[in-house]
């Protein structure tokens, strides 16, 4: 961990007094800041708000919003539900898949720009197919509305480096 990233953990344990009651807000913190949970930092977390590195890690296995593998700048969660899916929506997961080079097994790309995930409702039925990025929902999807999708987040995230 480094100086920066433990000045950015222990920021987010002092907003919450450090206290073991507030574990799920802590975790739901860090992640948003650090895009998922290492294990070190879990590990920094559970000593310093006193609770066993088990439970730590039963609180985040449980939730399924948590991850502990690096999630890419955008999220893109695709819907499987049943409205999606008889709209169509798996055409729309394979084209985004195919264009980012993931698959079932691969869900981030590898300069982390992307992550792929299916989800079973993200409950906009009057809208599907839908997906979202980050969090906003785009409706009436397409393959190819996706893969337009896809080459403006794109553009999006490199005008955002060159002004870094």
């Amino acid at each position: 961990m480094t100086d920066e990233q433990k000045s950015a953990l222990d920021s987010i344990l002092k907003s919450h007094n450090y206290d073991k009651t507030h574990i799920i807000a802590i975790l739901q913190d860090v992640q948003s800041e650090f895009r998922y949970l290492p294990e070190k930092f879990l590990t920094y977390t559970a000593a310093a708000v006193g609770i066993s590195e088990a439970k730590i890690y039963s609180i985040a296995t449980f939730y399924e919003n948590f991850s502990l593998n690096p999630k890419g700048k955008y999220v893109i969660k695709v819907c499987d539900g049943t409205a999606c899916h008889v709209r169509k929506s798996v055409p729309i997961l394979n084209e985004i898949r195919r264009r980012l080079f993931l698959s079932e097994a691969k869900h981030t790309t590898d300069d982390f720009l992307f992550t792929v995930e299916t989800v079973s409702c993200l409950g906009a039925c009057g809208l599907a197919p839908v997906l979202m990025v980050n969090d906003t929902v785009y409706a009436a999807m397409t393959p190819e509305k996706a893969a337009a999708l896809l080459k403006e987040l794109s553009a999006e995230a490199k005008m955002e480096v060159q002004e870094a």
